[in-house]
This record gives structure tokens, C-alpha cells and sequence, in this order.
């Protein structure tokens, strides 16, 4: 009976997470003029095809991908050198730069997306330039991306024994070619780990765009613009394919960490 309780409230759990999602991924092939949800009128792909042929949503996806690409690739650098910095601490350094790193997962995204808009508008106004646009978006997002990469990495280098990289350079390899010889071979599934969660999360964001963007348009800030005018069913098939490219995202990371702890375990 137990069992049977847990999966019904398994069954029921995952019922109430993704019915709504199924919902719109199969209205967004409803043959229909109109918004309907309610009322299935036959299978088609024009919302598909309108959808690619949208200049606005195919002008949003780019500025998406170049901001994700950008920030996943810089976030990614810049939390690979943090995790080793961070790992070579002493205890009470490194237990304090970890909190520190924490922070901004915790911390909610309105007050980090209204504190980096003040931030940028005073940089502005104090030093001149652009305002709010790609690159405060960019900035913006490479800041809040930083301690999931961090948190990936980190995990791997203690888990590397640390005489690899003393034997290597007793073997007469200097410590730089010894680091990419020795050291980023063995935390590399963290990095990649950490790059795609970057590469999601940025993809997804929303808040933190919306207060950083300026004119900028993001996919998840023309959707909202979208829905405040017309409910479009061009959204069900904008919805349906980021939810498509952010599950594979998801499911990669999940076979390469199960790969991963089977090659540790081995």
C-alpha cells in the first residue's frame, strides 16, 4: 500500500508539473485563426512556419543566442579560475568566499535586475557611453551565471588528487603546460557541466534581462510583450521549442554527470 501511495503521488506530482506544458506543446500545432485553447480544429504546422518567418522573434532568438553564447563562454572562464582560486584557500578564506558565491543564487532576481539597472545607469551617467543594452545584459548575466559554474567545478577539483599536478611538474612540465596537460583534463566534465547550465540558464532568464535590456529584445521578453497585447499562438510554438532546446540542454547534463559518477565509482 505504502508503494502504491508513493507512486500515485509521484504520478500525481508530475501530472500537476507538466499537464500545462503538454497542454501548450500540443495546441501549438492546433489548425486554428484564432487563440483558442479549448477547441482542437486539426493538426498543422503554420505556427511553426509563422513563427520563422517572424522578423521580431527571429531578430530576438539571435540577440538570445549571442548573449547566452557570450555569457555561458565568459562565465565559464571566469568560474574555472574562481574554483581554483577558491580551492587553494585556507578554510576560513575559502568558507567565506563560498557564502560569498552563494549570494547571489539566494538572493532574489527582481533586486538583482533592479540593482544592476541602477548599477549600469550610474556607470553611465558617470563615465558616458551606451546605455542599457547588449552589453549590460551580457554583464549582467555573466554575474549571475558565475556560481553555477563555480559550484560545478569545484566538486571535481577535490575530487582530482592534488599529487597529479606536483608529479607532472617533478617530471620537468612547467606548472602553466602542467595545469592544461594535468589538472584541466581531469576537472573537465565540470567545466562543460557549468558552461551549459550558464548556456540555460541565460537562454531562460527573464527578470534580470527585462530591468537590464534597454531596447534589447530577448525571446523571453518578447513572449511578455506578446501576451500583454494578443495571446498568439505563435507563443505555444515559441514555447514549445525553448522548452524542446532547454530539456535537451537539461537531459546532456544529466547523462554526462551519470557518466561521470559511474567513471568515479569505477
Amino acid at each position: 500500500m505504502k508503494k502504491a501511495a508513493a507512486r500515485l503521488y509521484t504520478f500525481l506530482m508530475f501530472l500537476f508539473l507538466y499537464a500545462p506544458i503538454l497542454v501548450l506543446i500540443v495546441f501549438s500545432f492546433n489548425d486554428t485563426e484564432t487563440a483558442s485553447r479549448t477547441v482542437w480544429s486539426g493538426f498543422s504546422l503554420k505556427w511553426y512556419q509563422k513563427l520563422f518567418e517572424d522578423r521580431l522573434i527571429l531578430e530576438a532568438l539571435r540577440n538570445t543566442l549571442i548573449i547566452a553564447v557570450a555569457a555561458a563562454a565568459a562565465s565559464t572562464v571566469l568560474g574555472t579560475m574562481a574554483a581554483i582560486g577558491i580551492n587553494s584557500m585556507k578554510r576560513l578564506p575559502k568558507r567565506v568566499m563560498m557564502n560569498i558565491t552563494n549570494f547571489p543564487m539566494v538572493n532574489p532576481e527582481i533586486v538583482t535586475g533592479v540593482s544592476m539597472m541602477l548599477l549600469f545607469v550610474f556607470a553611465v551617467g558617470l563615465f558616458g557611453g551606451r546605455s542599457l543594452g547588449m552589453a549590460s545584459i551580457i554583464a549582467a548575466h555573466i554575474t549571475f551565471c558565475l556560481p553555477y559554474v563555480i559550484l560545478q567545478v569545484l566538486p571535481k577539483l577535490r575530487q582530482m588528487d592534488e599529487s597529479l599536478f606536483e608529479a607532472a611538474q617533478d617530471l620537468g612540465c612547467p606548472p602553466v603546460k602542467a595545469f592544461f596537460k594535468v589538472v584541466l583534463p581531469e576537472i573537465m566534465p565540470g567545466i562543460v557541466t557549468g558552461m551549459i547550465m550558464a548556456f540555460t540558464l541565460s537562454i531562460d532568464d527573464f527578470v534580470i534581462s527585462y530591468f537590464t535590456s534597454g531596447t534589447t529584445q530577448t525571446l523571453p521578453i518578447y513572449i511578455y510583450s506578446m501576451t500583454r497585447k494578443r495571446v498568439s499562438p505563435e507563443i505555444n510554438a515559441l514555447s514549445t521549442v525553448l522548452f524542446a532546446a532547454v530539456m535537451a540542454l537539461l537531459i546532456v547534463v544529466n547523462v554526462r554527470n551519470a557518466k561521470a559518477r559511474a567513471k568515479d565509482k569505477a
